[in-house]
């Protein structure tokens, strides 16, 4: 059923590309099979998750089957002089080998082995068609949102300081070191994720089964609910709508995006400099380039479940998910892409999330579904005091500041303090019954 719902998901957001002109997410994938991929690390992180399916001599062979293909693809663009503009030059023969493995599965295998086997290549399908629906969603947000919301939430956002302008003008201060060093960390968010589920997943192969729970599943439903509030609330950043966006990296940065000025559709060149007068806000046009994922900030809510789902790792991994959440915070306010309002809604969004992921698992029980239901409500709260309250906020953000930060704390410690009564409580120590002495 999940399978006939995402295949439909991915049907219907091809039509809705096709209709303006551009690919969809099928036919995206369907190219890299033969030319250059977007991204060669994720279709080996792909492949990485459905190995853990296989055998260690099983994932020896797939993987040097996938390095021997994207060698053969290599010689035969330089034979013919092919040229990978906009794309990596590997990462094809992961993806071959991820289908073989399901040719493998339905003529080669029977039973609990196939069903496993397809499982794995299904994980790794679903995590490659998660990032082409995300750029799908991202052009449709915007061809069919021409105004954004920006300045209600720059508004609402002094409430909190405008930690963007702050942050920004440190990770300007800092140059292309600190920004390079941010902006791989932001990029390979990804990489992190997939390093944590291979950790959770490490057993999949001997037991049989997967887990109930994992990052993965947390990591693919934010991104199909995410873009869905990108409709709804329309924002394209700070770096955008008061900068000069791009353009403000493009000396530091090692891998600049080739993307259209937009400084000519910004309210102002305030970032990170000046944060904008507190005025009565109003609807913006903009151009139809620009993304409008601001609202909430899923690179927050990624970065947070991959901490959560650390908890339970050794020590390095926990300290990489710690250092991957802070480090990601950094980027998405530093770098003008996202407001503090931003971050706030994207943790309150990711904990409803795992709340009511964890609740599904349980049946949902009272305390789940009462958990999820407020969350809900706070996240409610936040976009819509956003959108009806900012310039109140802004006039008084001694009050109204620590009111965001507390709401949004209260669904940190609900969720802390549900989940930790959630997990299997220690068996008591088993004591010697007294024995009688002997006389």
């Amino acid at each position: 059923m999940a399978g006939v719902v995402a295949l439909g998901f991915l049907i219907a957001l091809e039509f809705a590309a096709r209709r303006y002109g551009l690919p969809g997410p099928i036919t995206n994938q369907v190219r890299e099979v033969i030319f250059a991929p977007k991204s060669g690390g994720l279709l080996y992180a792909s492949m990485a998750l459905m190995m853990v399916v296989l055998t260690w001599r099983q994932r020896l062979v797939a993987t040097g089957a996938a390095i021997g293909i994207d060698i053969a693809f290599l010689v035969i663009r330089w034979a013919f002089d092919i040229r990978t503009t906009g794309g990596h030059p590997f990462g094809n023969g992961a993806l071959w080998v991820i289908l073989g493995c399901a040719v493998i599965a339905v003529t080669h295998r029977t039973g609990r082995e196939r069903v496993l086997l397809l499982k794995g290549v299904g994980l790794a399908l679903l995590l490659m068609a998660g990032r082409k629906t995300g750029d799908t969603w991202l052009l449709i947000t915007s061809k069919t949102r021409p105004v954004v919301l920006d300045p209600y939430v720059a508004i609402a956002d002094q409430a909190l300081g405008s930690p963007s302008w702050l942050v920004g003008r440190i990770v300007t201060a800092t140059g292309p070191l600190g920004f390079n060093f941010l902006d791989f960390v932001y990029g390979q968010l990804p990489v992190a994720a997939v390093v944590v589920a291979l950790y959770q997943l490490r057993g999949v192969a001997a037991e049989g089964r997967f887990p109930g729970h994992h990052l993965v599943r947390t990591f693919l439903v934010i991104g199909l609910l995410g873009p869905a509030f990108y409709m709804i609330y329309p924002v394209v950043g700070p770096l955008f709508a008061y900068g000069t966006g791009t353009e403000h990296w493009a000396a530091v940065s090692l891998w600049a995006e080739d993307m259209p000025p937009s400084v000519q559709w910004a309210a102002a060149d305030l970032w990170p400099h000046t944060p904008p007068p507190i005025t009565t806000p109003h609807s913006m046009p903009f151009d139809e380039i620009t993304p409008r994922n601001c609202m909430p900030s899923l690179h927050t809510a990624w970065a947070t479940a991959i901490f959560i789902h650390s908890r339970k790792g050794p020590r390095v991994l926990r300290h990489a998910g710690t250092f991957w959440l802070v480090a990601t915070l950094a980027a998405t306010l530093g770098f003008g892409y996202h407001y503090g309002a931003d971050l706030l809604a994207g943790v309150v969004f990711v904990l409803t999330i795992e709340a009511a992921l964890r609740a599904f698992d349980r049946g949902w029980d009272r305390s789940g579904v009462q958990l999820a239901a407020y969350g809900a409500t706070v996240f409610v709260a936040l976009l819509l005091s956003y959108r009806f309250l900012p310039v109140e906020m802004a006039r008084h953000p001694w009050v109204s500041g620590p009111l965001l930060l507390l709401a949004t704390a209260s669904v940190v410690y609900g969720y802390v303090r549900t989940t930790a009564l959630w997990e299997p409580g220690a068996a008591p120590a088993r004591h010697p019954k007294p024995q009688p002495e002997l006389i």
